[in-house]
C-alpha cells in the first residue's frame, strides 16, 4: 500500500487544484449577458462576424507560409541525423527543398508577396 501512496497524494492534490481553481474562476468571473457581450477586439466593435470567410487573395500567402514552416519543420531533425545518413541525406533534402521551391515559385507568380 504504501508504494501507491504517493500516487494517490499526487492525484489527490491535482483534484483538489483543479476544484480550487474552478471555484476562484467561478467566483471571480464577470458575468455578462451573452446576447450584449461582444468578442475582445481592442476595445473596438468587430467589423465582420467571426466565422466569416477570407479573401482569395490570403491563399497564395498562405502556401506560402506553409511552404517555409514545413521546410522547417523537417530540417531540424534531419539536421541531427545528417551527419549519420551520409549523401544521401542530402540529395532527399534538396528534392524536398525543390518541391517546397515550386511552391513558393508558385505562390510568387500568383502575387503573394506584392502587398499593394
Amino acid at each position: 500500500m504504501t508504494t501507491y501512496l504517493g500516487a494517490f497524494a499526487m492525484l489527490t492534490s491535482s483534484v483538489l487544484l483543479i476544484v480550487l481553481l474552478y471555484v476562484v474562476t467561478r467566483r471571480s468571473a464577470v458575468h455578462a449577458q451573452p446576447l450584449t457581450s461582444l468578442p475582445f477586439v481592442s476595445g473596438w466593435d468587430p467589423a465582420q462576424h467571426a466565422l466569416s470567410r477570407y479573401h482569395v487573395r490570403w491563399y497564395p500567402l498562405t502556401v506560402l507560409f506553409l511552404a517555409f514552416d514545413v521546410e522547417m519543420l523537417f530540417m531540424y531533425p534531419w539536421a541531427v541525423v545528417v551527419a549519420e545518413a551520409g549523401v544521401t541525406a542530402i540529395v532527399e533534402m534538396f528534392i524536398f527543398l525543390g518541391v517546397l521551391m515550386a511552391g513558393v515559385v508558385w505562390a510568387w507568380r500568383e502575387g503573394a508577396l506584392r502587398w499593394v
